[in-house]
């Protein structure tokens, strides 16, 4: 199984969380995060498998045209990260995504997913 991360950059906060919260409900990804860029930019970080991060960033981006005004600026798949963009940006999970996590699926090292089936 290969960890790939998803993005989403959108215009306006409104259209980020419906993004994030279809990218979730569609895909067994785990929610990294997100970050506010500036002038209105915002982006929305998922992890999970190749596959999976397809699909959420598929299912975030036509959610995003639900939203009065929301626009989706750009999106990016990065199948298999190097570990050193993992230090530096804000891609990896951190203590609470983990907690979070664990409290799903339970701890381990199989436990990638956000989501239970």
């Amino acid at each position: 199984m290969s960890i790939a991360v998803g993005m989403i950059e959108t215009l306006g906060f409104p259209a980020v969380v419906e993004a994030a919260d279809a990218m979730v409900k569609a895909a067994r990804v785990t929610l990294v995060g997100y970050e506010k860029i500036g002038s209105g930019r915002v982006t929305v970080i998922v992890r999970g498998d190749v596959s999976e991060v397809q699909a959420s960033v598929s299912a975030g981006v036509e959610s995003v045209k639900r939203v009065n005004g929301g626009q989706v600026l750009s999106t990016h798949i990065i199948a298999r990260p190097h570990e050193n963009l993992e230090y530096v940006l804000p891609m990896n999970y951190t203590e609470d995504v983990e907690k979070f996590r664990d409290s799903l699926n339970g701890p381990g090292p199989l436990a990638i997913g956000g989501r239970r089936s």
